[in-house]
């Protein structure tokens, strides 16, 4: 009897022994779960604020890539700038219209070249094409002269403008009707 007795209590220890680590492993999974979910959360924090401070900084740099193109195409125009100065001191006392009218064009010119050089171009050739509401704005209709100018350009009011093939101001026209 003594060793049935001993053997149930030996079995009661076991069955204790095995459930109390059985508690301790629960405890340490859910301890394991707490610090993973603490990681997981502190790493979408410094994610979110990564984020953040890049959408930040490209908004600023965009800002400052607008602010230095628009300062890169008006130091390229300074010098036209000066030779229309030039041009007008000129004017006051010049005698001779021949030579300040020649030297508005190349005042003119340079100015042009200046502009084309950082991608305007300008829309040409619009009389006689058709009409086109991607390029052109028709400020007023008229009788067309011949019916062949029906619903074409007959006259360019306000030239307009492309900025690397992209349009920045529209042609106003007078179509024909």
């Amino acid at each position: 009897m003594m060793n049935e007795q001993e053997n149930n209590n030996i079995q009661e220890e076991n069955i204790e022994n095995q459930e109390q680590p059985t508690t301790e492993e629960n405890v340490s999974a859910e301890d394991k779960l707490q610090e993973e979910l603490a990681l997981v959360q502190d790493r979408y924090a410094r994610l979110f604020a990564e984020f953040d401070n890049y959408k930040k900084r490209t908004a600023r740099e965009k800002v400052e890539l607008i602010q230095s193109a628009s300062k890169d195409v008006l130091t390229k125009l300074l010098p036209v700038l000066d030779d229309f100065d030039r041009a007008m001191a000129a004017m006051e006392t010049a005698q001779d219209v021949v030579a300040v009218k020649e030297g508005l064009d190349l005042v003119s010119q340079k100015f042009r070249k200046t502009l084309i050089h950082e991608g305007l171009k300008e829309m040409e050739n619009l009389i006689g094409q058709p009409f086109d509401a991607e390029y052109q704005e028709a400020i007023t209709a008229i009788p067309a002269p011949t019916e062949d100018m029906k619903n074409k350009v007959i006259d360019v009011v306000e030239k307009g403008y492309f900025l690397n093939d992209k349009v920045i101001r529209f042609a106003k026209v007078v179509i024909g009707q």
